[in-house]
């Protein structure tokens, strides 16, 4: 009998069957990991967002989207805008902190970087700042932006990118 390996992470690019279970993804991680940040009527408001799967899977494939697996199985996701912004970095309360987020993230940074990205930007929720800044970002802006008809709050920060030349 042969040994089995435990399933471990893994990343590929988005496919278009992806995007109902990444719009599950978004609204749980909403739900669950924002719960000390946000009213329950501004995480309605934000989940929203996926409400028109259709929308949402429009908005991802129009970006580079980049999606974690464990065991196969979706469990995280992020988004690159324009190389240069980091749009959406979502991970199933269940998969949360067992590193996909940050292999996105390192991801979406070489990606950006191989594509002469001098920064990087998120508009990170108050309850992704700390990741971030774990990370190398740096706070710019506190923002309020209205989803909804909600008020939510988020804070725009930038990374700095290693360039071609600093990194050889």
């Amino acid at each position: 009998m042969m040994a089995q390996a435990f399933p471990k992470l893994a990343m590929r690019p988005m496919l278009p069957t992806d995007v109902p279970l990444l719009a599950e993804i978004f609204r749980a991680a909403i739900e669950e990991l924002t719960i000390d940040d946000y009213s329950p009527a501004q995480q309605e408001a934000w989940a929203s967002a996926a409400d028109d799967e259709e929308k949402f899977g429009a908005k991802l494939a129009a970006e580079l989207t980049l999606v974690a697996t464990f065991g196969g199985s979706p469990v995280g996701f992020a988004t690159l805008a324009g190389n240069a912004r980091i749009d959406m970095l979502y991970v199933h309360p269940a998969a949360s902190g067992q590193g996909a987020a940050a292999m996105l993230c390192d991801a979406l940074e070489k990606l950006a970087t191989a594509r002469g990205t001098k920064q990087l930007t998120v508009d990170a929720s108050d309850a992704a700042r700390g990741f971030f800044a774990k990370r190398g970002y740096s706070e710019r802006t506190r923002n309020t932006i209205t989803v909804a008809g909600e008020w939510l709050a988020n804070t725009t920060m930038i990374k700095p990118l290693a360039t071609k030349e600093s990194a050889s």
